[in-house]
């Protein structure tokens, strides 16, 4: 039997516009104003037997998860450029580009109700910036907010299964 939601009181599914992301330390990334799509893929793996000859079968083969690309409004917070130059510093010198030992993060994406309530979360594993953008195209024709961007390997996500479904806050008329 379908398990179904312990909230009865919820019947609409869950906005995509309130949510955070936090790393294992507790401490929250500024200003994430949006946050690609988490997906994964399972190779498809097909084989027949020899005395079958009118079909194959198939199983599951490797699985790819897809690049988690972060974004936010330009600010003073150096974060995201700090990381990406873990994995590359052009100014460095020969033999100190990159950090081995601590360029990798695990992160945390939690999604929240419209009472801002932690509803979901995902841990994402072994995160490593492959793409950094510090400035978007300028253009002094535009009316836009300027946007940085890091795009994040990952070596896999799951459910937290530890959050549970929170109960739906009652509004209670001021006297």
């Amino acid at each position: 039997m379908a398990q179904f939601s312990t909230n009865p009181e919820r019947f609409d599914p869950y906005k995509n516009f309130k949510f955070r992301i936090r790393n294992e330390d507790g401490n929250y990334l500024a200003g994430i104003s949006k946050v690609s799509a988490l997906k994964r893929t399972t190779q498809v793996v097909s084989h027949r037997e020899g005395g079958d000859p009118s079909s194959s079968r198939k199983s599951p083969g490797q699985t790819e998860y897809e690049a988690i690309t972060l974004e936010r409004g330009v600010t003073h917070d150096i974060e995201f450029e700090q990381w990406a130059n873990k994995v590359w510093n052009y100014g460095s010198g020969l033999g100190a580009e990159s950090s081995l030992k601590d360029f990798r993060r695990n992160l945390i994406l939690e999604l929240y109700n419209e009472a801002g309530q932690i509803v979901l979360a995902y841990k994402l594993y072994r995160c490593w910036p492959s793409e950094y953008q510090s400035l978007p195209e300028l253009d002094a024709s535009a009316n836009a907010i300027a946007i940085q961007m890091l795009k994040l390997e990952n070596e896999g996500w799951e459910r937290d299964y530890d959050v549970a479904e929170p109960t739906e806050p009652s509004y209670v008329e001021p006297i």
